[in-house]
């Protein structure tokens, strides 16, 4: 099941719910019933091995963007 990120449109706070892709855009329950609303974040995630990380060129210093292509290249900024 997929992880979400939402965030307090008050105060900042981030919460991450485990929900189907069905409920990702469902209202969000304030955990401390505050009556706080919450909207989802655009969040990643990253797969690959372990060792991946420490291979792999830095996008700010390569200037490519996360998925190998110059920035652009794939529909993203």
């Amino acid at each position: 099941m997929p992880q979400y990120e939402y965030e307090c449109d008050e105060d900042g706070e981030v919460l991450t719910l485990l929900r189907p892709m069905s409920e990702a855009d469902a209202p969000v329950e304030d955990p401390e019933s505050r009556g706080r609303v919450f909207s989802r974040r655009h969040s990643v995630f990253g797969v690959g091995r372990r060792d991946a990380a420490q291979s792999a060129p830095s996008a700010s210093r390569e200037g490519f963007c996360p998925c190998g292509m110059r920035p652009g290249g794939c529909g993203g900024s």
